[in-house]
């Protein structure tokens, strides 16, 4: 089966074929982070408009590099949540319009879930049951992954996510966006454990995450120890290290705990922050020692892409599931439309 899939979650215009769930054919993204680079922040109506102007071309591309036509598909899927409404509708629009004039089965497609199943786009995929950490800038969740259509939510942000802590803390620093790219390539340059930021474990069993307090507690340091003077360099690269090891810590410490707790022996990572290089690095090292199993998607994976749309859309359509041409965006995920299997 060839399936077109098509993400327009959040700032980030995608269109993949993908083989039979597994053999990438094609994957085309077209960023928007010179647009959004001025605001520090992707800015929803900005998004939107640029999704439209780019959603066809790139899915023409994305046939083009596949070397097929739209006769020659199988099934269209389509990101339909969790994200910016108006970021999604795009997106949702567009498949529903080739669906009806195709009359190829259409599928919404859980952002997060198309996140984990990139991972079975490699040579070496995980076996179910497994752990799954998805950190992304909106999203920093654990999940046990018993097949492609069952998931059990473990734990979850109860305030900023991974990734949004990142590009906060960046804006604040003024370095500029996406920050999580700008606080990784300046961390290497910087001592861990040059300033004691705080670790927010919360109870010891707890799953759930929290990085609101980090935040915090790097404005408390900056109106302390302000930015300024001959080693200004040094002390940013100082504290963009530190900052970064304390999120990183949490992250590699939960997944472990929740891998440990439900006896997987393996762990999935995937989102956009997985493609930090620290967190990549200290996750490594953390499974090897724990005997754990661990899959990192390639780089070019994790950041927001279509591969996994199309990806999870194969494993839906295949097993009866289908979305009708009223099917509708979310900017959450309620139980009752997307989250069908939690």
């Amino acid at each position: 089966m060839l399936i077109l899939g098509i993400e327009t979650s959040c700032d980030e215009t995608a269109a993949a074929i993908v083989k039979d769930g597994r053999r990438v054919l094609s994957g085309v993204v077209s960023s928007q982070d010179e647009i959004h680079s001025a605001y520090g922040g992707v800015v929803p109506e900005l998004a939107s408009r640029a999704h439209i102007k780019a959603v066809v071309p790139v899915m023409d591309r994305a046939l083009e590099q596949a070397g097929v036509e739209l006769k020659d598909l199988h099934g269209i899927a389509v990101t339909q949540g969790p994200g910016l409404v108006g970021s999604l509708l795009v997106g949702i629009c567009t498949a529903k319009s080739m669906a009806a004039v195709t009359r190829l089965p259409l599928v919404g497609v859980n952002h997060l879930e198309a996140h984990i199943v990139v991972n079975f786009l490699s040579d070496d995929p995980p076996s179910f049951p497994f752990t799954a950490l998805v950190v992304s800038g909106g999203h920093t969740n654990l999940y046990l992954v018993k097949d492609f259509l069952e998931l059990d939510l473990l734990g979850q942000t109860r305030d900023d996510a991974a990734g949004e802590a990142f590009d906060k803390t960046a804006k604040l620093l003024g370095l500029g966006y996406p920050g999580g790219i700008i606080i990784d390539r300046m961390a290497g340059q910087g001592n861990p454990e040059a300033i004691a930021f705080p670790r927010a474990m919360m109870d010891a069993d707890s799953l759930d995450f929290s990085f609101s307090g980090l935040k915090t507690a790097v404005i408390t340091h900056l109106k302390k120890h302000p930015l300024d003077g001959p080693d200004v360099d040094r002390r940013t690269a100082d504290l963009v290290a530190s900052f970064q090891e304390a999120v990183v810590d949490v992250l590699v410490g939960k997944s472990l705990r929740a891998a440990k707790m439900n006896r997987t022996g393996s762990l999935v990572l995937a989102g956009g922050v997985a493609a930090n290089s620290r967190l990549r690095q200290k996750i490594q090292t953390a499974a090897q020692e724990a005997g754990i199993r661990l899959f990192i998607p390639e780089i070019r994976l994790c950041t927001d892409n279509a591969t996994g749309v199309a990806a999870m859309g194969f494993h839906l359509l295949s097993r009866g599931v289908r979305s009708d041409l009223d099917m509708d965006a979310y900017s959450r995920m309620p139980s009752r439309c997307i989250m069908r299997h939690l």
